[in-house]
């Protein structure tokens, strides 16, 4: 079999050499502006996200959901582990905080104005995610669970599923906030709302699944 795919890649070698690549005509062009004017939104890709296939993105919050709790189905009976190692020593500490600053500060930029540039709230909320794995990795288990208790963000998890859900069906019935003015802010009608809503689920339950983890196999 080796010989075949040496074959196959010498193939598929040549053919990136020969054919061209596809170059966008004035169609597909227009596509694109067709796509901003009717989501009021500059980033296309949140365009087409929250509004275009709206019905696929729903979708996708639920099966994230349907992961976590899956997750916390599949460890229920397990045993806690006793002992968690973590990162003590002081320089490996302020690297991880800092990156920690620094991606929740991406995070909240990408969920403000992802609709106006490269993110939006899937991306938001994995730098959310990040910035708490980066912080569980060197703080005590039991601070990261008190803190989850503290600000109940279980509760807040499930409320912003349950908004986006809401909103994302007024939406396919048909009814849209005015869009504002392109490139604003405020603009895009529901379309920043859903990224903040989308963003803050994502983080919330990566911050879940990290506490869940933790507890049952140790810092991964």
């Amino acid at each position: 079999m080796k010989w075949l795919y040496a074959v196959a890649g010498f193939a598929l070698f040549i053919k990136m050499l020969v054919l061209p690549n596809p170059i966008a005509d004035w169609e597909e062009l227009a596509v694109v502006e067709t796509i901003v004017s009717e989501s009021g939104v500059s980033n296309t890709v949140s365009g087409i996200i929250f509004r275009n296939r709206l019905y696929d993105t729903i979708f996708e919050v639920v099966v994230f959901t349907i992961a976590i709790l899956g997750g916390r189905f599949l460890l229920a009976n397990e045993q806690p582990t006793t002992t968690v190692d973590q990162f003590t020593d002081h320089p490996s500490v302020v690297l991880a905080r800092l990156g920690a600053t620094i991606a929740a500060l991406v995070s909240i930029e990408l969920a403000i104005r992802g609709h106006l540039s490269p993110g939006g709230g899937f991306a938001a909320g994995v730098a959310g995610g990040t910035a708490i794995g980066l912080i569980a990795i060197t703080s005590k288990s039991q601070w990261m669970e008190v803190v989850y208790q503290r600000w109940k963000a279980a509760t807040v998890e499930k409320v912003s599923v349950l908004i986006f859900i809401a909103l994302a069906v007024v939406t396919l019935v048909g009814w849209e906030l005015p869009q504002g003015e392109l490139g604003t802010l405020v603009s895009g009608g529901f379309i920043p709302f859903l990224n903040i809503l989308v963003a803050l689920k994502v983080a919330l339950g990566s911050w879940a699944v990290i506490l869940l983890f933790i507890r049952y196999r140790g810092l991964l």
